[in-house]
């Protein structure tokens, strides 16, 4: 097996509390000692209700935001060793596809000066060949080159988010983190969006951190899927064995909240919301809205347990019918 591209161990992220002086309440912890790997080529699923942490696990293995602990190793190289240039030049590996598609393009500058400024950055293409990078990549996302001397807001949500892709791979990076890439667009244009990277990963080689909180679009376009609850790993395995056995319940729950038109054989209704992560529960943190939890739950934080060559959850039970025990 080749060598990881990417590589995190025991990753830690906290954000200072609310309240002021005296008020002011410790760190709330986010993510609480994260390992992941993504081999070359690969696509890593990333999926979990609003608060479990993904986005901030997307943006710490970018060294967007400081891990508090926990190292992330790129090709290799450990990106807290690195001075303000090498990560500026290791940025070029290294991209990121933003959830709203409006939001992170410059109202004010066309598309052309938009994917410019990512070559720019990185003093690619430069002179005659800009003109016919900007066209190929706009070739690659599926939209006409007579778009580049138009305003973001004359696109639709689609293709703004077409528009985000072509910015991100502009530099041709190894690495892409897609955060929550497709959730404001319709379904249909999901469709496009998800068939659209799918071909560049095909066509390129690209590894992806694709971060969404819908199994079945994770599915559609990973590998390999990781379940994170409350800033913890529940399960990771293969993305079919995850959706269609899922081993834990919190998995197991998240595929039965899926619109279908019959009921999912071993339904696990997900009820209240996730806990705030300044008080989180003792034990096992899904153990308040698991139908199957016991008093053990609450002892001690479950390890992620081994359940064949690829497949692992953190569940102390062997018992219950989520599908693959």
């Amino acid at each position: 097996m080749s060598r990881a591209l990417l590589e995190v161990t025991g990753l830690t992220k906290s954000y200072p509390g609310s309240g002021r002086g005296i008020f002011r309440k410790s760190r709330v912890p986010v993510l609480r000692g994260i390992d992941l790997c993504i081999a070359p080529g690969e696509v890593l699923g990333l999926v979990g209700e609003s608060g479990s942490g993904k986005s901030t696990l997307g943006k710490t293995v970018l060294k967007l935001i400081d891990a508090d602990k926990g190292t992330v190793r790129f090709d290799g190289r450990d990106l807290a060793g690195l001075s303000k240039e090498e990560l500026r030049t290791a940025r070029k590996d290294m991209q990121i596809i933003f959830q709203d598609p409006y939001a992170s393009l410059d109202p004010r500058k066309p598309i052309r000066a938009v994917l410019s400024e990512a070559l720019d950055t990185h003093n690619l293409h430069t002179g005659e060949r800009r003109e016919a990078r900007l066209k190929e990549l706009m070739d690659m996302v599926g939209l006409s080159p007579e778009f580049l001397g138009r305003l973001p807001h004359e696109f639709s949500g689609g293709q703004r988010q077409r528009v985000g892709i072509a910015r991100a791979i502009a530099v041709e990076p190894r690495f892409i983190v897609a955060d929550e890439a497709v959730s404001a667009l319709d379904v249909s244009i999901q469709a496009q969006v998800l068939n659209l990277l799918a071909d560049l990963r095909a066509k390129t080689g690209i590894s992806l951190l694709f971060i969404s909180h819908d199994l079945s679009v994770v599915r559609f376009i990973s590998d390999r899927v990781m379940v994170l609850y409350l800033g913890r790993v529940m399960e990771i395995g293969p993305a079919d064995d995850v959706h269609f056995k899922p081993a834990h319940p919190y998995t197991a729950a998240l595929v039965s909240a899926e619109p279908g038109l019959k009921p999912k054989p071993g339904r696990v209704r997900l009820t209240g919301e996730i806990p705030s992560p300044a008080n989180p529960p003792s034990g096992c943190v899904f153990r308040t809205r698991c139908p199957y939890a016991m008093d053990a739950c609450a002892a001690e934080v479950p390890k992620l347990r081994r359940l064949g060559k690829t497949r692992f959850s953190a569940c102390i039970r062997d018992d219950i019918p989520t599908g693959a025990q």
